[in-house]
């Protein structure tokens, strides 16, 4: 577990209730520096298809979204820099509204046939994608012919990585179907032996 997660999220309150239920609370050191991703969450962050994106509202209540894209969407562009592009959606700029007001997140990112999730903290903005052309088109899906709105950028912090208890397992449709395939090729193999018998 990286250092400055613990000590930004170990407030006298948490400390507070963990010796109330637990009779004793984890030390925790100030950490000056934020906690450097490696190439471990590197490769994990680029491999995921989808992410939820919690900001806070101006009037204090916590906002969570889905985003997803193909695999590598969100993407490392530099030292704990991490950046993804916005595309036209219902229009309520919720997530681009609160940044406004207070730039912390929070990503949250699973790998549920692992049962596997990573845990990011940090500061994020929202760029206009006209004033940013460059590294809107390093973010743009060329699946797509959407057009990209904003880039949301994010400094990373701090992030933690979970233990899988209680991570139910889901695959994607390319996951079932790469796991049936073998299936239906050997299925196939005896349909046509089926088929030469006299």
């Amino acid at each position: 577990m990286a250092g400055q997660y613990l000590a930004t999220h170990f407030t006298p309150s948490v400390l507070a209730a963990q010796r109330r239920f637990y009779g004793r609370s984890h030390s925790v050191s100030p950490q000056p520096q934020p906690d450097l991703l490696t190439p471990d969450e590197i490769e994990f962050i680029g491999r995921r298809d989808s992410f939820y994106l919690a900001t806070v509202s101006s009037n204090g209540w916590p906002y969570l979204q889905h985003r997803g894209g193909p695999p590598g969407f969100l993407k490392v562009v530099g030292s704990n820099r991490l950046a993804f592009a916005d595309y036209q959606g219902n229009r309520q700029m919720l997530s681009t509204g609160n940044l406004a007001d207070n730039d912390r997140v929070a990503l949250f990112l699973m790998d549920y046939p692992h049962r596997t999730r990573l845990k990011l903290m940090g500061h994020a903005r929202v760029l206009d994608a006209c004033e940013q052309p460059e590294l809107a088109a390093s973010l743009t899906n060329p699946e797509t012919s959407e057009v990209v709105e904003r880039v949301f950028e994010v400094n990373v912090i701090s992030f933690d990585w979970n233990c899988p208890k209680h991570i139910t397992p889901r695959f994607t449709e390319a996951e079932v179907r790469e796991a049936i395939e073998p299936l239906h090729r050997r299925i196939a193999e005896l349909e046509v032996q089926l088929k030469s018998r006299p």
